[in-house]
């Protein structure tokens, strides 16, 4: 991945660079050919001293129009399951894509389309430098594990990328599509808060089993979401 330059700075370690610094060179974006069908940029929003960045793949048509990430159906579940389970505020995270600019009609993101807009969110973590990722699909979890493995292999469970904590989860999107992962939503982002308060130390591989989480109950089957 190509290392973005950011004015003023010549080693760029972590949380040296401000995430306004970012968006300043981020700018009016036009390194791929998705810049000819946003109608807004979607930069990122929530804390600059997070302990938890959430990334997904790329704005929908919602984040589109409003220019934040997660405000439409798959905001409002990803704010339940922030709230219900990991037991904190949406406002104590931060929240940003792999892409920063709607693929035309939600298709999946073009390797050329990550190449050119990964180096922003490489700067948005390493400016935050949280504890914790927590990836929502397949792409981002290829991105930031560089692994090939589908999500359903990879999520329920903590794996390392350098510094960083990383839980792998279905987007919340998908979840929307089929409700019977909902479940498996709800673990990921209770054991989440664990980590988070320190009840389940991340390095213990049998964070995440059902002996791990004893507090932990899923909706009952069937459960439609409120």
């Amino acid at each position: 991945m190509p290392m973005l330059k950011i004015p003023g700075h010549e080693r760029q370690r972590a949380r040296e660079v401000s995430l306004d610094e970012i968006r300043a060179v981020l700018g009016d974006c036009r390194l791929c050919g998705l810049c000819e069908t946003r109608t807004n940029i979607v930069f990122g929003v929530g804390s600059p001293n997070a302990r938890v960045v959430l990334v997904g793949e790329a704005p929908g048509a919602n984040e589109d129009a409003q220019g934040e990430p997660f405000v439409g159906q798959a905001g409002h579940l990803l704010d339940r399951m922030l709230s219900e389970q990991t037991r904190i505020e949406r406002s104590e995270v931060y929240i940003a894509n792999v892409l920063k600019c709607r693929p035309p009609g939600n298709r999946a993101p073009a390797p050329d389309e990550v190449m050119a807009c990964s180096p922003f969110l490489r700067e948005q973590i390493r400016s935050i430098w949280p504890d914790f990722i927590m990836t929502m699909g397949n792409p981002a979890t290829h991105f930031i594990l560089q692994t090939e493995v589908g999500i359903t292999r990879l999520r329920g469970k903590v794996h390392r990328a350098g510094h960083f904590a990383v839980l792998p989860t279905f987007h919340p999107a998908a979840v929307l599509r089929d409700f019977g992962k909902l479940p498996d939503l709800e673990h990921d982002f209770y054991l989440l808060g664990q980590l988070l308060r320190g009840e389940v130390d991340p390095d213990d591989p049998t964070a995440g089993s059902a002996e791990s989480m004893p507090g932990f109950r899923p909706s009952a089957p069937g459960e439609v979401l409120r």
